[in-house]
């Protein structure tokens, strides 16, 4: 078998055509092209990456909410969801309008700028023997420090879920007017550091392995099973580099829930947090487990809604 390092656009495993079926093969499943021949081949993995990260939000945001208590005050799952209950019914769902506004549109770069960057840098370097690795790897890299441009919503997000500010803020809205109004644009980028330490490599290792781990799963001999594939390597690559990168989201977290005063560098809050945990790796990675689950479930859903939204539009 032969194993590819990326996941290039033409290599995508076509659906199995069964006789007597009105889809041929490769086709869209919307009539006369529908969405995806307004779209273009360009525009629609913006859409499906946008979609498919708004149906992974809407499922997973209740069991975020519980990691991000984790990642802040070092406490047990079991404390987190209590701290939950006590906050009550109507604020379960505070603080979901930034993450489904950044996560909607950073998945959406994800994707469609990964294709644009691995197209455009394709055609320069094409003459050139520059490995298709490297160029992809620099096209996913490019791409995730793209999405960092939208901190801001990571950084509202993180206030609203921090009890300690639910009598500060009230929503989204009014989080940004307070936070321009009184410290202005730069404390909406609090945090970008250990975001751009995670956004590129997280990219090119995802990009990277996303198709190698699919092609040694069993193939697939219907629409069904490719959806189980696309869920299973999605949620694997993302459980993965969920717990390799926990540390910088434990570093995030702590930096963003700080509203005004000093930047502090990435090493300062790590050891900062270090301290507080007693120098143990168990409790830097508290709730690491609860990630791991998290991310296996989040990104299980969002590769196979994107994968089976290129096939459908």
């Amino acid at each position: 078998m032969t194993v590819t390092t990326m996941d290039p656009e033409p290599a995508r495993t076509p659906q199995p055509h069964h006789q007597g079926s009105s889809v041929a093969k490769g086709s869209p499943l919307l009539p006369g092209g529908g969405l995806g021949a307004w779209l273009g081949p360009r525009g629609k993995h913006y859409v499906c990456g946008s979609v498919a990260a708004f149906t992974n939000i809407v499922v997973t945001f209740p069991i975020q909410k519980v990691l991000f208590r984790q990642q802040l005050h070092g406490v047990r799952a079991t404390e987190a969801v209590q701290q939950l209950q006590r906050d009550g019914l109507r604020n379960l769902y505070r603080g979901l309008l930034p993450p489904l506004l950044q996560k909607t549109t950073t998945v959406a770069i994800m994707f469609g700028l990964y294709q644009d960057f691995s197209r455009v840098l394709l055609d320069q370097v094409g003459s050139r023997n520059v490995p298709e690795l490297v160029t992809r790897s620099f096209a996913a890299a490019l791409a995730g420090t793209a999405e960092a441009a939208l901190t801001p919503f990571e950084r509202v997000q993180t206030l609203l879920q921090d009890h300690r500010h639910h009598g500060r803020f009230n929503n989204t809205a009014h989080t940004f007017r307070t936070l321009l109004s009184e410290y202005g644009y730069r404390e909406c980028y609090r945090g970008l550091v250990p975001v751009l330490l995670r956004n590129g490599p997280s990219n090119v290792l995802f990009f990277g392995l996303r198709g190698p781990i699919k092609e040694q799963l069993p193939e697939a001999s219907s629409r069904v099973g490719h959806m189980v594939n696309d869920f299973v390597c999605g949620g694997v690559l993302g459980a993965a580099l969920g717990i390799m990168f926990y540390p910088l989201n434990v570093v995030k977290s702590r930096a963003q829930s700080q509203v005004g005063g000093a930047f502090r560098p990435c090493s300062e809050v790590l050891l900062t947090v270090w301290r507080e945990r007693g120098g143990s790796l168990a409790l830097l990675f508290r709730g690491a487990h609860l990630n791991y689950h998290r991310s296996l479930l989040s990104w299980g859903i969002i590769n196979a809604t994107y994968e089976l939204l290129l096939k459908v539009i």
